[in-house]
């Protein structure tokens, strides 16, 4: 008789025991960093039951299978608890992708040589704000703590480049499904974010010269429907992660920019739409405005890193998988795989004190530390919103988005963002293009002139 030497519940037990002795290297039966450094594969990191999800669930689930209400059981466990009332309550069903191994095709090719580069160079300086170790100066590009130990490293990773590129242009075709199931609001808009540290792909260096004082640049308008077209906001993000970003918006009706109170973000900024600025990227406010980070979980989960982008359909849409809640039109078809390690962080809104948020809950899959899911509870500690964020190399069989080195490029796909205590819902598409022209982009030159200025909202509101 042969015995497996990592027996299926190898993996919980050790997640476990790492836990309860406070050991926070990501890998199980190496480290993965040093895998990623030397070829890309993390598959010797991990064993075939955190790599296999047929073999995590003892054949119950295979790769390629569809997850529905009537096998989900066999992955509640690692499932957001949001996602499984989706798929539970109202219809909703997820395919199985393979665990992608090879780490090269989980992130922008620029920012993983930057990870690599700068490893163990990122430290917190005295008020709690990221710098580099020994100099003191701003962070200099890539996840500052690619092996987090901490609750705030690890959060760190998502705070300081968002879409992990030094510029990124986004059109985004938004639907938003009111409690009967019927799309109630539908919007098209554009999103541009600019760090102005820590750059990648700069060839001056990781600093845009002049404004190493700021973090990032960042905007959202509308361009279509007409009532609200027009309508844009400007956030610039200080680097100083305790303060809150200046923020100002564009109303069309009064033909003006006014600055708008910045710690209100817990807010929709248009009718309709289940998203508020706190929600972006699972780290919408400025890091230090949360406070009490802990890690709470560690272990294997589902999660949306490949497949989600469909190049090969006319502007990149996802219509055709469409399914689920009253009428059918509430949920996209995402491939999920299984992700071998993921940190759960908790933490909480110290810097509102009238947040009508008690905490929220991130898990970050180790591979990227990419947020692939996110809920937030209530005052009264209910679960009450979640924001789920799709990743996929834009590749598709032949067709390729490349970027400047002809690498396929990396970003989101898709986001399904619900407040479950009102049954709406709001899914975002990363399109191609949107009414008005614009087109989705990365580390173009003139996205500051174009986006990201006072005159620019002003005219994009024009």
């Amino acid at each position: 008789m042969h015995i497996k030497k990592y027996d299926f519940d190898y993996s919980r037990r050790f997640f476990m025991d790492k836990m309860a002795k406070g050991a926070m290297g990501a890998g199980v039966l190496s480290s993965m960093m040093p895998l990623v450094g030397n070829t890309g594969d993390i598959s010797k990191a991990y064993p075939e039951e955190l790599t296999n999800i047929e073999a995590f669930t003892k054949g119950k689930i295979k790769t390629g299978d569809i997850v529905d209400a009537n096998n989900v059981e066999y992955v509640k466990d690692i499932l957001d608890p949001v996602a499984y009332i989706q798929i539970v309550q109202q219809g909703r069903r997820i395919r199985i992708a393979p665990t992608s191994t090879d780490v090269t095709e989980l992130y922008p090719r620029d920012y993983l040589e930057a990870t690599l580069r700068n490893q163990g160079m990122g430290a917190f300086d005295a008020t709690g704000n990221v710098v580099v170790k020994d100099t003191g100066k701003p962070w200099i590009g890539g996840s500052p703590f690619p092996d987090p130990k901490t609750g705030l490293e690890a959060f760190a990773n998502v705070t300081m480049s968002w879409g992990r590129h030094d510029t990124s242009v986004y059109s985004v075709e938004d639907n938003d499904i009111g409690p009967d199931g019927d799309i109630e609001y539908s919007y098209n808009l554009g999103w541009c974010e600019k760090n102005t540290v820590g750059l990648v792909s700069n060839p001056d260096g990781p600093y845009w010269e002049g404004h190493e004082d700021k973090l990032r640049y960042q905007s959202v308008w509308f361009t279509s429907p007409n009532d609200v077209k027009g309508t844009s906001f400007l956030n610039i993000w200080k680097y100083d992660q305790r303060e809150f970003p200046d923020l100002f918006g564009y109303l069309p009706a009064f033909k003006r920019v006014r600055r708008f109170p910045t710690n209100q973000r817990f807010e929709p900024l248009v009718p309709g739409i289940t998203f508020f600025l706190s929600d972006a990227w699972a780290a919408g406010d400025p890091m230090l405005t949360w406070g009490n980070y802990k890690i709470i979980g560690r272990g294997p989960f589902l999660g949306s890193q490949s497949g989600t982008w469909h190049g090969d359909q006319d502007n990149w849409s996802k219509d055709s998988t469409l399914h689920g809640g009253k009428k059918g039109l509430n949920f996209y078809e995402v491939d999920f795989q299984l992700c071998p390690e993921v940190i759960v962080v908790e933490a909480e809104p110290i810097g509102f004190p009238r947040a009508p948020v008690s905490k929220k809950r991130v898990w970050l899959d180790v591979r990227n530390m990419a947020a692939i899911a996110y809920v937030t509870y209530d005052r009264r500690g209910e679960l009450w919103r979640s924001f789920e964020i799709g990743f996929s190399q834009q590749k598709k069989g032949q067709i390729i988005n490349p970027d400047s080195h002809g690498n396929p490029e990396w970003s989101w796909s898709y986001v399904h963002a619900m407040d479950v205590q009102t049954n709406r819902f709001t899914r975002f598409n990363h399109a191609q293009s949107i009414k008005g022209g614009l087109k989705t982009q990365f580390n173009t030159e003139d996205a500051y002139d174009k986006y990201l200025t006072i005159q620019a909202i002003r005219r994009l509101g024009s």
